[in-house]
């Protein structure tokens, strides 16, 4: 080797290159040149050896220069171990090798490598690393050409199942393994690699190597460039590492996690059911079906752990092919697991069950050649609080990975959190069904038809207000005289207090109407009702009671009573909102009537107003509900509402539709009742009135009066009952009451017997003994009409009885 022209302090610099500790001796075996290494070897600089001896470097016990130069001289070279002097002073034995150099004017020159026995060279030290790295290590790395051609891969790549190496080497990865679907994804990315010179870093896949078949994987690969010292691109390298349990585990936390925010966002039974499958399918199953245990209507509880399938029905499925080729059952059909399915033995075992068979799983019903045959099955009981609601089902034939135990514990603690959301649906669905049966229990299921009003309603609440039970009322009560009262009512709150208090205070008011008492009255006596309940309730104390007496305090009501003979209309408020009357001219008014104070204060007296209410107008009577809109003032409803009543519609059905579609949202805050009556007024036709003189003779001819007007009506079927009634209302008028006293004819719906008196004594009716000559008059009237009563009047009283019109009592036959 010939040391060229250059500055002596550069001789070493070629082996900084490769990190070699040397050091270039001149003929005399002065140093003129110095490495890097030698200087982190031995302390010394190149400043304190340069021109310097090199014997000054040994130490004192080393062997003299002299013959180390002619061992050099004989051998063409020198290799041995040398005490060297560390500039710190101490003794430093070290492996040295001298070597023979030619300068430029052709001198002998030494060359002497210096190095530890445990050091190693920087290129010796990348080998040592590389070598194991690639061939050894859990991580696959192959690289690749600029034509994306395998030029080498390690084991990693090569065993397990993977593709060979003499399949990989010189093919592209879409040539080697044509079925893998992210191989042309691959291609791109180390495309782009190639193009910008920036490696890819972390990318997850999966993918099924080398055929579809074959077990799913999931892979981290980086993409590197591979790029010499100028910073050409030559290819692209890659490191792959298996990471198929940590992401199935976190695909199975994604699940879980995902399942308990899309399952029981509803209280609907079946929509739960639904989202169950939905969540499972395609994520974890190509199946899955969701049968749950019938306990509705009936609202049975559920079975408990049993040795038998129970009866269920199909309450949801979901496949990954849209005809559901797995079963033939639909949802909402019976489902009967017979012993043995993995259905019956999950149910009887209370336990998962997976299985793995080649034949039909569908036992349930007769396989079909058009049947899909899963090759893997789990099965699970939905149980919650101790029962058992139902099994879910799970299964694959498209995916070809088998279910595995971690699985089955997947699908358990899947069942554990929708078990609660079945149970919580179930329950919910058992209440609102029974608070349907309460509400519609507590309002009135038919509208009594009556010639003197056609009455159409609207009962509105919303879902999720009280389980479905609104605390608003609304009733037609028939009184006597062919004369309606209509009432609306509010209950404080909502929910089965609310419900029930009004429905003690619907019946309260019935009872009340029944007594023919004035309208301020009947509040009056409601009122007194209503503080007798707050009294019984907090007498006895509990959490409950206070609940009720809290929700009978502040009952608002409208109590409004249409005679259709005197086409008048009487009504009274108790804290609630006024009626709207609409005149025949379509003229809408909202009555100026006392307010009154709500039903259980016993503060202020009620007051009740009367006006005239021509042939043909509208009575709306609603709550409060309806006209509280958080989008619009109260003034502006009001004023949509009269405009929505004034269009010129007869039927009051149509009419309550408008209204409904006009002022009750799609999800109003608040429940509403609405009740809508156009009156009609009895004509002369159907009345007839005379003046009874105060005497006994005056009685037959009250009857032959009265056989007229029935004849005329064509009415002689009910002569003799009529007439008896007749003569004794107008004998006792005359023998116990007072002048003047009139006899009325109504023919309504039924026929109407009504006599008046200006006495406020009412009579009684009393069972005569077999001695007694008199006292069996209004005990012949009950025994011969449908009904009997009295009323009180302003002027006195009025004893009347009812009698069926033939037509009407052949049909209550």
């Amino acid at each position: 080797m010939r040391i060229k022209d250059t500055d002596p302090t550069d001789l070493a610099q070629p082996f900084d290159a490769v990190g070699v500790a040397a050091a270039v001796l001149d003929p005399a075996g002065v140093v003129i040149g110095w490495s890097r290494a030698a200087e982190q070897l031995l302390g010394y600089t190149a400043k304190d050896v340069l021109n310097r001896p090199a014997a000054t470097l040994l130490a004192d016990d080393a062997p003299s220069m002299t013959r180390v130069a002619e061992d050099c001289v004989a051998r063409g070279g020198w290799s041995g171990r040398l005490p060297l002097r560390h500039r710190d002073g101490r003794r430093a034995e070290q492996a040295v090798q001298v070597s023979p150099l030619l300068d430029a004017a052709g001198r002998t020159c030494w060359l002497v490598s210096i190095w530890d026995e445990g050091w190693v060279s920087v290129p010796e030290m990348h080998q040592l690393m590389f070598e194991p790295f690639v061939n050894r290590s859990p991580v696959g790395v192959a690289v690749l050409g600029r034509d994306l051609r395998y030029v080498w891969v390690n084991d990693v790549f090569t065993y397990q199942g993977a593709l060979p190496r003499e399949q990989r080497i010189g093919r592209r990865i879409s040539e080697a393994m044509p079925d893998l679907e992210v191989g042309p994804y691959l291609e791109a990315q180390f495309r782009r690699v190639l193009g910008s010179g920036k490696s890819v870093l972390d990318y997850e896949m999966q993918a099924r190597m080398p055929t579809p078949e074959s077990p799913l994987h999931a892979y981290r690969v980086s993409i590197f460039p591979l790029q010499d010292r100028a910073g050409r691109i030559h290819g692209v390298w890659y490191m792959g590492t298996d990471v198929s349990e940590q992401w199935q585990a976190r695909e199975r936390l994604l699940l879980l996690n995902d399942a308990g925010a899309r399952i029981g966002t509803t209280l609907d039974v079946g929509e739960t059911a639904r989202q169950l499958a939905d969540v499972v399918v395609p994520r974890f199953a190509d199946f899955a079906a969701v049968d749950l245990v019938d306990t509705l209507p009936e609202v049975r509880e559920p079975y408990g752990r049993t040795d038998h399938a129970p009866d269920m029905y199909r309450a949801a499925m979901r496949s990954v092919s849209e005809e559901g080729p797995e079963t033939h059952i639909r949802i909402g059909e019976a489902v009967r697991h017979p012993p043995g399915s993995p259905a019956a033995r999950a149910l009887a075992e209370g336990r998962v069950i997976l299985e793995s068979f080649a034949g039909s799983w569908a036992s349930a019903e007769p396989p079909t050649s058009g049947t899909i045959k899963p090759h893997s099955a789990l099965a699970v009981p939905l149980r919650a609080r101790d029962a058992t609601l139902g099994v879910m089902q799970f299964a694959r034939w498209r995916c070809p990975d088998p279910f595995e135990q971690d699985d089955a514990l997947l699908v358990e603690e899947l069942a554990a959190r929708a078990g609660v959301c079945v149970d919580n649906a179930r329950r919910f669905t058992r209440e609102r069904t029974a608070a349907r049966v309460l509400q519609r229990s507590l309002m009135p299921r038919v509208l009594f038809a009556r010639p003197a009003v056609e009455v159409a309603s609207r009962y509105v609440v919303p879902a999720g207000i009280g389980q479905g039970l609104g605390s608003d009322w609304f009733d037609v009560i028939p009184l006597s005289g062919a004369r309606v009262a209509l009432v609306v009512g509010d209950v404080v709150g909502h929910g089965y207090h609310a419900a029930v208090t009004m429905g003690r205070l619907r019946t309260a008011v019935r009872a009340v109407a029944s007594l023919d008492v004035p309208a301020d009255e009947v509040l009056a006596r409601l009122d007194d009702i209503v503080l007798t309940m707050q009294e019984a309730e907090d007498a006895v104390g509990s959490n409950a009671t206070q609940t009720v007496a809290a929700a009978a305090t502040g009952v608002r009501c409208l109590y409004v009573v249409y005679d259709p003979v005197a086409q008048r209309c009487t009504m009274a408020r108790a804290g609630h909102l006024p009626p709207a009357v609409v005149r025949p001219d379509g003229t809408v008014s909202f009555p100026d009537l006392a307010a009154g104070p709500p039903l259980g204060l016993g503060s202020l007296p009620f007051e009740s107003a009367e006006f005239e209410l021509p042939d043909g107008s509208l009575l709306a009577l609603f709550t409060d509900g309806l006209i509280r809109a958080p989008e619009r003032g109260i003034d502006e409803t009001l004023t949509r509402l009269a405009a929505t009543l004034a269009q010129p519609y007869t039927d009051p059905e149509v009419i309550c539709g408008n209204v409904a579609r006009a002022l009750i949202p799609d999800q109003p805050s608040d429940d509403v009742a609405l009740l809508v009556a156009r009156t009609h007024a009895l004509g002369v036709d159907r009345v007839a009135a005379w003046d009874v003189p105060d005497d006994p003779s005056a009685v037959a001819g009250a009857r032959e009066r009265v056989g007229d007007q029935l004849a005329a009506w064509g009415l002689d079927e009910l002569l003799f009952t009529t007439e008896l009634a007749v003569s004794e209302l107008v004998t006792n008028a005359i023998r116990y009451g007072k002048a003047p006293i009139h006899l009325r004819l109504i023919r309504d719906d039924t026929l109407i017997c009504e006599v008046s008196d200006a006495s406020s004594t009412s009579p009684r009716m009393r069972h005569a003994r077999t001695t007694d000559e008199g006292g069996r008059g209004l005990f012949l009237v009950a025994q011969t009409t449908r009904r009997w009563g009295t009323r009180y009047t302003g002027a006195g009283k009025i004893i009347w009885a009812e009698q069926d019109l033939p037509s009407a009592a052949a049909t209550r036959a």
